[in-house]
């Protein structure tokens, strides 16, 4: 798969200059909260006016993300442009690049994880084993995979979802039909399943000199297919911490990324991991970093994209991330009450069920 290269900018930005976002919500927020910190000036790129990461940010253009004009607009008022998740368009990112606007990660990570039967062949392809997969564009294709994959085996479609939306599992060759109905008949992946005793996840940075900087593992509990809480530094042995660093630096090197990852994977128990899947970008399992490291991964994600030097990486303290859903973000008060707990409230306006509305590190001693 080829690997489009950046190019990197004759030296690093210096504070002032404007960085753009795409993307208003919670991770923008908070990217753009960092970037602050640092003395940039932030603009986001987002359809939804008042966003969560507008009203932190020095002003915002609200547009949709394949909008022509307000895309040479936003390229030529920023001197870098990221992103904050990876269902923006990978062509408007693409068109940003070739109006010679610096962008970072670059648009060939932000492909690769929007489809997931390239981002798999390409982790194969880099030493970063996952499970047994198939693409599957037809009901003859689910059931030939079916055969070969054996089940349970988890059919997601090949583009979008997120926190456990277009997916399903399949119990029997019996539900083939059913189940790719359920997904519309759009083009899926099946997945074989992983035999795994736990999730962990590892964030990430490369810098624009290939300087690769690793946090600490944390250990992740999901329900109804949303991250509930992650425990960090996760209580791992040296070899697996070793397997999940090369699996880390072998990802970000064969991107030639630029910028913070978050990369999920299957703990099998041996020291063996596979990886579930990619997010060229902040990451929620990675928010334990704001209050147990000197340098999270949001002002870390701004040192990659502006060139400045990686920050340190190592824990400081043991934190334990929990997601606030829906309505449990009225809870708030007595949160912020407690003195070892830190609240991130994100400034939703509408607390849906299920939505992510807040987090809260409850910190530890590190010991």
């Amino acid at each position: 798969m080829p690997v489009l290269s950046e190019t990197a900018p004759p030296a690093p930005l210096a504070p002032g200059s404007t960085i753009g976002i795409l993307g208003g919500g919670q991770l923008g927020r908070m990217l753009s909260q960092a970037a602050a910190r640092l003395g940039f000036d932030v603009v986001i790129l987002d359809p939804e006016e008042n966003s969560p990461a507008g009203r932190v940010s020095r002003g915002q253009i609200v547009a949709a993300y394949d909008d022509p004009t307000a895309l040479t607009v936003f390229g030529r008022v920023c001197d870098v442009v990221t992103f904050e998740f990876e269902n923006v368009p990978a062509a408007s990112v693409e068109r940003l690049a070739e109006a010679g606007a610096l962008v970072a990660p670059g648009p060939t990570a932000l492909a690769v994880a929007q489809d997931r039967v390239d981002e798999k062949t390409f982790l194969n392809a880099v030493g970063a084993t996952t499970v047994a997969f198939a693409p599957v564009d037809s009901l003859d294709d689910l059931t030939a995979a079916l055969e070969t994959l054996g089940t349970p085996a988890l059919l997601k479609t090949r583009r979008d979802g997120y926190d456990g939306k277009g997916q399903v599992w399949i119990k029997s060759p019996k539900q083939a039909g059913a189940a790719l109905a359920e997904l519309g008949g759009r083009p899926a992946i099946l997945e074989a399943r992983a035999a795994f005793t736990r999730e962990l996840s590892i964030i990430a940075a490369r810098g624009r000199d290939g300087a690769v900087a690793v946090y600490p593992l944390g250990e992740n509990r999901h329900a109804g297919g949303v991250l509930r809480t992650t425990n960090a530094p996760a209580k791992i042995d040296a070899r697996t911490e070793k397997r999940a660093r090369a699996i880390a630096a072998a990802i970000l090197d064969g991107l030639a990324y630029v910028g913070v990852i978050g990369i999920e994977l299957f703990d099998l128990g041996n020291g063996e991991l596979l990886v579930n899947e990619i997010a060229p970008r902040v990451h929620n399992t990675g928010h334990w970093t704001q209050d147990g490291c000197v340098c999270d991964q949001f002002e870390q994600h701004i040192r990659a994209i502006a060139g400045w030097p990686l920050g340190p990486t190592k824990a400081h303290a043991r934190v334990e991330m929990t997601n606030l859903l829906g309505d449990e973000v009225e809870q708030w008060s007595k949160l912020a009450a407690g003195p070892d707990q830190r609240l991130h409230l994100y400034g939703k306006a509408e607390a849906r069920p299920g939505r992510k509305m807040a987090h809260v590190n409850r910190v530890r001693p590190l010991a």
